[in-house]
């Protein structure tokens, strides 16, 4: 394992996105446990995506955690896909969820009627007292959720929002295997802000494979902006990320070159 640090984002690299998800679940475990010595309830968001299969996996697996107090949520949604739809996030986590017992699980609905309306709904229960720990990722966009550049806004107002997601988003889609065509992956989303995820008091974000190697070398060398919405973490103390050698290659050539 390899660690450095870029303003308040602490780097580890490892040999493989195995090793990788092993390690990003013990010190999330640990942070846990240590939090749940001062405070009866924690709260969590979570996120969907097959980058987080590695590290969910060990987590959940962690026999050590009372999963009874934390109340859990999650930071995106496909519009337009049914709940029980293997591909929705809401179906994703609830293969993990499933396995331990929440306190409570707060699922968002992509399937509303009124969309303003099921931001507002689930943007009050998010709010209704402090976020914990987000357990996060990047897309291959520097995406965080799905606060794609062209609608990234650091100073967002709102708590949720429905967005367009853009062409490199919904291409990773199918990369990742979650959709088979392009045409399959749904064109509007409902998401957290970055304000809304930068709020919270600690990050674990955990990027494996090549296909991020580019959007990790932005974050972490590139102008802080909307451009590459996950920058926005180089401000935020106290974030842990956790990614494998081949995501890490091109911000190492970077690096030696420095």
């Amino acid at each position: 394992m390899k660690r450095m640090q870029f303003d308040e984002i602490t780097l580890s690299v490892f040999p493989d996105r195995f090793e990788m998800g092993a390690v990003a679940a013990q010190e999330a475990a640990e942070y846990i446990l240590d939090l749940l010595k001062q405070k009866q309830i924690i709260r969590c968001i979570f996120a969907a995506a097959p980058s987080q299969s590695d590290f969910l996996n060990r987590l959940f697996s962690d026999k050590r955690i009372d999963f009874s107090r934390i109340e859990v949520f999650h930071m995106d949604e496909y519009i337009g896909l049914p709940s029980d739809d293997p591909r929705s996030f809401q179906s994703f986590l609830k293969g993990y969820f499933d396995r331990v017992n929440f306190k409570a699980v707060h699922y968002i609905n992509g399937m509303a009627k009124d969309l303003l309306e099921e931001c507002e709904r689930y943007g009050k229960q998010l709010i209704s007292e402090k976020v914990d720990i987000v357990f996060m990722g990047i897309g291959e966009n520097g995406h965080i959720a799905f606060n794609d550049p062209p609608v990234a806004d650091f100073n967002d107002s709102k708590i949720m929002k429905p967005v367009e997601l853009d062409l490199t988003c919904r291409n990773q889609q199918v990369h990742d295997g979650c959709f088979k065509t392009l045409d399959e992956v749904p064109k509007m989303a409902l998401t957290l802000t970055i304000p809304t995820l930068i709020s919270a008091d600690k990050h674990f974000c955990i990027v494996p494979t090549k296909a991020k190697a580019q959007a990790l070398s932005n974050t972490m060398l590139g102008e802080i902006t909307e451009k590459c919405p996950a920058t926005a973490l180089r401000n935020k103390p106290g974030v842990m990320m956790y990614v494998d050698e081949p995501c890490f290659s091109i911000l190492e050539e970077k690096l030696k070159k420095l």
